[in-house]
């Protein structure tokens, strides 16, 4: 039998996410900084970029994955197991490696490139390994790290990306109700986890029927539980008074959006109130400051100081927000669309970004746990749009 290093195979319908037009202008931005590098071809790994770029959203399982982008093509490589899932669920072309022999990922690749050329690739997500081969299999003239200008592309959002965005705002304050009505003393924190899971992946499936679903998820945190903001669920059951973090992540054909809330048991005592009433100010007077030309440093020096001024600064724990779109838990970052002091990005009308100030008080001390509010915001030309709904804050927040 013939065994081959790569081949096509395509067969079904494809569905994406987005228009072709939305995925031509995407990859027109790609080789308007391809031709300003002088770059012949990109070699993308990533799965936020690869998502972007394609709308192939792959499953790794120890496998590599690949878009790769020449000045006249758009090709995905992926692997064998998959067989045509990934040409259904791309633009463009679509080349399958097999494992017959090692490195055969590579030989496709260099089918698309060919040798000799300067090759755009991602340095933050290419292993030294990986990138040894690039080396060896491409030969390339010259390579060159596009990663930067790739995740300054993504923070522009077009009209198309700002829609689905909403629609996983609307999704998630599903989601937060669902767990709302979930909660009760002695309810496990993976019981109410699940009730809001099943409500958002229900609607995301209502509203995008021919979506792929994976990857919606709950953090529902209790107690101690919620000193960290990534705290997995647990079996702990739920005690009248205790501190609850919500928070609803639906993903939408790789979008990810969120909600996150601070909600009691049945009642809150003073100090807890105290503090929760501070982050909440906080939240409200972070939102007031996202608008075009403001910088991000800016934005977190100005929280701060609220901060400060209440003796509370020493309690926060990690930046005021972050961007969003083609992102998840164990994929993709705009890190320079974040709210910390050491990014200067200024603010933009089609920019997305989240508030998101959380206080963590330790053990032992009054209003001991972790206060969160979240908000998505899209920056308008005046000023910003809240595209979260669900309600912040002790009024709306005592439950069970």
């Amino acid at each position: 039998m013939d065994r081959p290093a790569f081949y096509r195979f395509h067969q079904g319908d494809r569905v994406l996410p987005f228009t072709p037009e939305e995925y031509d202008a995407r990859l027109a931005g790609l080789r308007a900084i391809m031709a300003e590098a002088g770059i012949d071809a990109c070699v993308l790994s990533s799965m936020h970029n690869i998502a972007y770029y394609s709308g192939f959203l792959y499953c790794s399982f120890g496998r590599p994955y690949a878009l790769v982008v020449t000045k006249a093509d758009s090709v995905t490589i992926s692997a064998g197991i998959d067989a045509a899932q990934p040409w259904r669920r791309s633009h463009g072309d679509n080349i399958t490696y097999t494992d017959w022999a090692r490195n055969n990922y590579w030989r496709a690749i260099l089918s698309v490139t060919g040798p000799g050329k300067v090759i755009g690739y991602e340095a933050d997500h290419a292993t030294l390994s990986q990138k040894a081969l690039l080396d060896s299999f491409l030969a390339p003239s010259r390579t060159e790290d596009v990663a930067a200008a790739t995740m300054r592309q993504r923070m522009h959002k077009s009209a198309a990306e700002i829609a689905l965005i909403r629609h996983g705002a609307q999704v998630a304050d599903i989601g937060g109700y669902a767990i709302r009505d979930a909660i009760r003393v002695g309810t496990r924190e993976i019981d109410v986890a699940m009730a809001g899971r099943n409500a958002m992946e229900l609607e995301i499936a209502k509203r995008f029927p021919d979506a792929e679903y994976r990857d919606t998820w709950v953090w529902f945190q209790s107690g101690i539980n919620t000193d960290g903001a990534h705290n997995p669920v647990t079996a702990r059951a739920l005690e009248r008074g205790d501190i609850l973090s919500l928070n609803c992540f639906p993903m939408i054909s790789g979008y990810y959006t969120a909600l996150e809330r601070t909600l009691f048991v049945g009642e809150v005592d003073d100090a807890s109130r105290r503090i929760w009433e501070a982050n909440v100010a906080a939240h409200e007077f972070g939102m007031s400051l996202l608008k075009p030309g403001a910088s991000c440093a800016e934005v977190t020096e100005q929280i701060n100081s609220f901060f400060a001024e209440r003796d509370l600064l020493q309690y926060r724990t990690f930046g005021y927000g972050h961007s969003f779109g083609v992102l998840s838990h164990y994929y993709g970052r705009e890190a320079g669309l974040e709210l910390r002091e050491d990014i200067d990005t200024v603010l933009e009308p089609g920019m997305v970004i989240s508030m998101e100030p959380m206080l963590t008080l330790p053990e032992g001390t009054p209003g001991a746990g972790g206060y969160r509010e979240h908000d998505i915001l899209v920056i308008t030309d005046s000023g910003n749009e809240n595209i979260t709904a669900y309600p912040y804050g002790p009024a709306f927040n005592i439950v069970g």
